[in-house]
C-alpha cells in the first residue's frame, strides 16, 4: 500500500510540475546583470531578453545590478523566489572567478544554490591599444613592456574580472610588468583607450570592443581564445604570437535559483536551445563574436565546476586580494 501511495504521489508531483511549466511564464521575467550597461554580459542579456520575449509572449527585461564583481546580481538570484522569474546572465566572472576569490565571504553557494538551465556560448577577450601606440602586435607589446617595466598601464572592467585575469595570466606566462587600472565597467575602460588616455585595455569582444576594433578606433593586438574569432579573423590569438598554450574563453549562460521546479528548468533549456538553433538569434550572437555552445543543464553545471577549479588556481597565482 505504501508503494502505491508513493507512486501516486510521484505522479501527482510530475503532473503538477508539468502544469507549472506549461503556464510558464505567465508574468514578466527579469534577467539580472551584475555589470553596468554596455559590456558583453549586458549586450548578451539584452539580445536574449528580446528573443525570449518574442518566443514566450511575456515581457523579459534586463535589470542591471552592478557592483562587487558581479556578486550583487548573483546573490539576488540565489535568494530569489524559486519560481523561474528571476534569471541571471551568469558568466565566467560571476560563477567561476568571483567564487574563486571570495568563497569564504559569499552568502550563497555559487553552484549549490543555482540551477543552470541554459548555456549560451563562449566569447574571446580582446587586448587593444590606442592606434598611436608603437606596438603593432602582441610580440611588439611584450617587448615594449619589458623595456619599460611598470610604466605601461592596461584598463579592464575591474579587479578579478575575466578580462583582468586574462592579462594577469599573460603577465605570469611572459614575465612582463604592466600596471592594472580597474574601471567600473567595460564602456569606461574602452572609452579611455579609444581617446588615448590609457595605453591599452582588455574586454569581452562582445559589445563595444568589437565595434571599436572594426571601426579602427583601437588596434587589436590579439584575442585570448585558442582559435581566432570569426568576427575579427585578421586578429591572431595570443598563442599564435608566442604565448604557447594560452587559452582564455569567457562564457555566458542563463542561471536561476536552485529550487526552481525541474520542469521549468527543462523548458528554459529547450526554448533557449531552439532559439540558438534558429537563424535570427544565431546571427545576432555571431555578430557579437559569441560562439554558440548549447547543451544540457547538467553539462553546463559541470562546465561551471571545472571553470571554478581552473580560475581558483589563476587567482591564487596572481595573488589577488580576496579571502
Amino acid at each position: 500500500m505504501k508503494t502505491v501511495t508513493w507512486i501516486i504521489a510521484l505522479l501527482l508531483t510530475a503532473v503538477a510540475q508539468t502544469a507549472v511549466a506549461q503556464a510558464y511564464p505567465s508574468k514578466p521575467v527579469r534577467i539580472m546583470v551584475g555589470y553596468v550597461p554596455g559590456g558583453g554580459v549586458d549586450t548578451t542579456a539584452r539580445i536574449m531578453a528580446q528573443a525570449l520575449t518574442e518566443l514566450w509572449g511575456a515581457q523579459v527585461f534586463v535589470e542591471n545590478r552592478p557592483g562587487a564583481a558581479g556578486n550583487i546580481a548573483t546573490e539576488l538570484t540565489a535568494k530569489a523566489a524559486p519560481d523561474g522569474y528571476a534569471l541571471v546572465l551568469c558568466n565566467i566572472g560571476s560563477h567561476a572567478i568571483t567564487p574563486a576569490r571570495f568563497r569564504a565571504r559569499l552568502t550563497y553557494d555559487s553552484i549549490g544554490d543555482f540551477a543552470f538551465p541554459a548555456m549560451i556560448g563562449g566569447v574571446s577577450n580582446v587586448f587593444m591599444v590606442h592606434p598611436s601606440m608603437p606596438a603593432k602586435n602582441l610580440r611588439d607589446y611584450i617587448a615594449y613592456a619589458r623595456a619599460n617595466p611598470g610604466k605601461v598601464n592596461f584598463g579592464s572592467t575591474g579587479v578579478g574580472s575575466s578580462p583582468h585575469l586574462s592579462i594577469e595570466l599573460l603577465k605570469s606566462m611572459t614575465k612582463i610588468n604592466i600596471v592594472h587600472v580597474p574601471y567600473k565597467g567595460a564602456a569606461a575602460a574602452l572609452s579611455d583607450v579609444m581617446s588615448g588616455h590609457m595605453e591599452s585595455s582588455v574586454g569581452n569582444l562582445a559589445g563595444g570592443p568589437l565595434a571599436a576594433v572594426k571601426s579602427g578606433r583601437v588596434r587589436a593586438l590579439g584575442v585570448t581564445s585558442a582559435k581566432r574569432n570569426a568576427q575579427v579573423p585578421d586578429v591572431p590569438t595570443f598563442a599564435e604570437q608566442g604565448v604557447k598554450g594560452y587559452d582564455v574563453t569567457g562564457w555566458y549562460g542563463l542561471c536561476t535559483q536552485s529550487k526552481v521546479p525541474q520542469a521549468i528548468v527543462t523548458k528554459i533549456n529547450a526554448d533557449v536551445n531552439a532559439l540558438l538553433a534558429g537563424p535570427v538569434l544565431k546571427k545576432r550572437l555571431d555578430d557579437q563574436g559569441i560562439t554558440l555552445s548549447p547543451t544540457t543543464p547538467q553539462a553546463f553545471e559541470q562546465h561551471v565546476r571545472a571553470e571554478t577549479e581552473t580560475w581558483t588556481k589563476v587567482v591564487k597565482d596572481a595573488n589577488l586580494p580576496g579571502e
